[in-house]
């Protein structure tokens, strides 16, 4: 166990992980109410601080008459519950592809994981065809959904507290008299002796629980590619139906937004282990930060482009439609080009497509490429990434919109709900990029966080070998900018 001299935090440390674990709810309310189908996006008494006040604006959000208590029902955390109890299910019955992880440190062997996230969320969309060929767009998953969005954010983020709790309290009884005989070990940064830190980075490094029926399940993985990502495609496909129920149409825009959304999601579920390599795997323990994330987090916060276009479409045309399709390829084609170069190299130096590359030949027996993609920055695979998430808000345009009663205001673009309301941007216009280019600049700062915490497990790991590397290649992620 680490000494209190030793300890090293992360994330602003217990005070900011504090904010994080109380604060991360707040600010999903807070997309949820502030850009609405009431009023609009932001709801316009935000555009009037001088003249707000509480009673206006909890009308213009759509606010519960019950209050607080109204945020949450036990009908929509039942279904939600349901939700999770079938994918856990298809984890069991669909055929999977059962792979090793990295050996845990303490141990010297791997944990076997199952994977068929890919096929679980096919079942999902099969399911939810066959409902919409039936019933169209008022197929029941899409109106229960947009009918009780609010009650079912509430109900996952339920779930990711008792997940972070149960795995917390649960973790104390991990045996650090290496190697134990049940595989526990702990995350070396959960072991600070801060509770609220411990409980928001996570203890354990892979908590396993075995269940009656279902056998030993890896609760980190298994909430990290399922749940979350298949909620965030049905969220989306849910907000497609709504756009149709209220106009009659399907924007260009819509469809593009969930189309480049859903194949994010699918193609990082087929390749389902690959994420045994990474750092939220090998490295972070499961706790309250990877609960959030990947329960109401992940699919609330990414679905916010979707939910946006279901009440404001935006027409993009060829030439826009284009243009983004065009922003998602070439960060595709960047962060799949960097990775395969580095994984080649890896497997075999003298493969055609790499042989001659520079490289740096550690004191530990490995090698660093300093030469190709990886000459170029340090991950110039996450500027890839960064860059097929581009796409997600691109088109949302200058967003922001009011809802008025019909001619009530004299706009230029106005778009007419089926219900006689009227979409309009005016004053709104721009005002609605904080949701929907959120999600941006978000991911940008997780990026750049995670390639710093890399660069200090690197420099630990390799030490003057990194510092030489450091030199060669001098740019973190983006070549000649940062």
């Amino acid at each position: 166990m680490s000494s209190r001299a030793e300890v090293k935090y992360e994330f602003g440390g217990p005070l900011g992980a504090s904010a994080i674990t109380f604060g991360l709810p707040v600010l999903l309310y807070i997309f949820a109410f502030a850009c609405n189908d009431v009023s609009g996006c932001p709801a316009p008494s935000l555009l009037s601080p001088r003249t707000l006040s509480w009673e206006k604006l909890s009308a213009e959000i759509g606010w519960p008459p019950g209050g607080l208590r109204d945020l949450g029902s036990w009908e929509a955390t039942g279904v939600v519950l349901a939700y999770y109890l079938f994918s856990l299910i298809l984890w069991r019955v669909l055929p999977v592809h059962i792979t090793h992880g990295t050996k845990l440190v303490h141990h010297g062997r791997p944990l076997e994981y199952r994977f068929n996230a890919f096929s679980s969320t096919i079942v999902h969309l099969v399911i939810c065809a066959v409902g919409t060929y039936l019933r169209g767009a008022d197929f029941v998953v899409w109106t229960y959904i947009s009918d009780n969005y609010v009650q079912i954010l509430t109900a996952n983020i339920f779930i990711a507290y008792a997940l972070a709790i149960f795995v917390y309290l649960r973790n104390f009884s991990v045996s650090t008299n290496y190697p134990n005989d049940d595989m526990r070990e702990l995350a070396a940064g959960g072991q600070t002796r801060n509770h609220i830190y411990d409980f928001y980075i996570g203890r354990e490094l892979n908590p396993r629980v075995k269940l009656p029926v279902f056998g030993e399940i890896d609760i980190k993985t298994w909430c990290e590619m399922r749940p979350g990502l298949t909620g965030w495609l049905l969220l989306n496909l849910a907000f497609v139906a709504k756009q149709y129920r209220t106009y009659g149409y399907l924007s260009d825009s819509i469809i593009l937004t969930a189309c480049v959304q859903g194949f994010y999601v699918l193609d990082g579920q087929y390749f389902e282990p690959g994420i045994l390599t990474m750092m939220d795997i090998t490295t972070d323990g499961f706790g309250f930060m990877l609960a959030f994330g990947d329960a109401p987090w992940v699919p609330f916060l990414y679905s916010t482009q979707c939910r946006y276009l279901s009440v404001h479409p935006v027409h993009l045309g060829w030439t826009g439609v284009g243009g983004v399709i065009s922003v998602f390829l070439l960060g595709l084609y960047l962060f799949r080009a960097a990775n395969s170069q580095k994984n080649v190299f890896r497997a075999n130096p003298d493969d055609p497509r790499v042989k001659g590359f520079s490289y740096i030949q550690t004191k530990r027996g490995t090698r660093l490429l300093t030469a190709g993609w990886w000459g170029m920055s340090r991950h110039i695979n996450y500027f890839g990434d960064w860059l097929q998430a581009l796409p997600f808000s691109l088109p949302t345009g200058l967003s922001g919109y009011a809802i008025v009663p019909a001619g009530s205001v004299a706009a230029s673009h106005v778009f007419k709900m089926l219900d006689g309301r009227e979409v309009v941007q005016d004053q709104a216009a721009g005002w609605g990029v904080f949701f929907t280019y959120f999600y941006v600049l978000y991911f940008a700062i997780l990026l750049i966080h995670r390639e710093r915490r890399d660069d200090a497990m690197c420099l630990e790991k390799y030490g003057a070998d990194w510092e030489k590397y450091r030199k060669l290649v001098k740019w973190r992620i983006v070549p000649w900018v940062y």
